[in-house]
């Protein structure tokens, strides 16, 4: 009797452990189903590494070797959870010269461990001298750079335009119609390596989106598109050329100030990555900081800062 009253006692228990059990993964299970994922933005923050100009440019004077180089900037990189990194190329090394293939490969890997991305490149060079030489010189540049982040696995190369050269000031389009000529080359090379000319807009020659978009449409090539760089636009505007120029965008410099350096007016980062969002951009968002002589400038706490109120703005944006 004593055990048939404990044997029922036990499957009631146990039943009412598993009813217990049963309800409590529905609940999880409900609850899990019931929270709602945050909605993951196009759009992703990342640096330029011109941000650390001065760093990266100096060398020590007992074996001019870098002081500070870019495997200790993608270290840096992963302590802050930056996600990706444009590279310039005048911060390798053996600039101009490209690195060696050994070299590019301990990069590509440092970087693919730390889990950043490499989002581009850029060179120097001057598509707007009337020297067809200099000229010349500029498009096999690019050329080499052009295999270079084909094994670093960036996508776009950086070009400049040029300044307006003395003695052609009303000379417009017969400049942009050197530049045009010298990017064509470049993207018909970037094409056999899967490859991209971003054209920066950066110096007299490209002021405008107007300027940005004739010149890209006269070159008419899907491997050639437009790094928007928000300080560089020299109108009343900004904000309405960045707009304009949105469709041709490939990446970004994002400066501290839409109205160039040294401004003290702030970038409106919301109104900013509203423009971005309208446009129909996705992709990354490079900042670039900028060293503004005779003031104090520290790019360890200038990059975070900004990263952070972008990130905050691409989260009010894309909410």
């Amino acid at each position: 009797m004593t055990t048939d009253i404990y044997k029922k006692s036990r499957i009631k228990n146990t039943g009412l452990f598993i009813a217990t059990l049963i309800l409590s993964m529905g609940l999880l299970t409900s609850s899990a189903y019931g929270q709602k994922k945050k909605k993951q933005a196009p759009v992703i923050p990342g640096l330029n590494a011109y941000s650390f100009s001065d760093l990266l440019s100096a060398k020590d004077a007992r074996d001019k070797q870098q002081v500070y180089n870019y495997f200790n900037l993608l270290d840096w990189c992963a302590t802050q959870k930056i996600k990706a990194i444009d590279p310039t190329a005048y911060f390798f090394p053996t600039y101009p010269e490209v690195p060696s293939d050994e070299y590019l490969k301990k990069f590509k890997d440092r970087a693919a461990a730390l889990g950043i991305v490499i989002s581009g490149t850029g060179i120097r060079n001057n598509f707007a001298s009337p020297d067809p030489k200099v000229r010349a010189e500029g498009v096999q540049l690019a050329k080499n750079w052009i295999v270079a982040a084909s094994k670093i696995g960036a996508p776009i190369v950086r070009v400049f335009s040029g300044e307006i050269p003395k003695g052609y000031e009303d000379k417009w389009k017969e400049v942009a119609g050197w530049m045009i000529e010298c990017y064509k080359e470049c993207a018909a090379y970037g094409e056999k390596y899967g490859v991209k000319i971003g054209v920066q807009n950066h110096g007299d020659m490209l002021q405008t989106a107007e300027q940005c978009k004739y010149v890209l449409d006269a070159v008419n090539s899907k491997w050639v598109g437009l790094i928007v760089d928000t300080g560089n636009f020299k109108t009343e505007d900004p904000y309405k050329d960045i707009a304009a120029v949105i469709p041709y965008a490939i990446n970004w410099q994002i400066k501290e100030s839409v109205f160039g350096i040294g401004s003290t007016v702030p970038t409106d980062y919301k109104r900013l990555v509203k423009i971005i969002k309208d446009g129909g951009y996705k992709g990354y968002l490079p900042i670039e900081t900028l060293l503004v002589r005779g003031k104090p400038y520290d790019p360890f706490a200038e990059v975070p800062q900004m990263l952070k109120q972008l990130s905050a703005a691409i989260d009010e944006v894309y909410k």
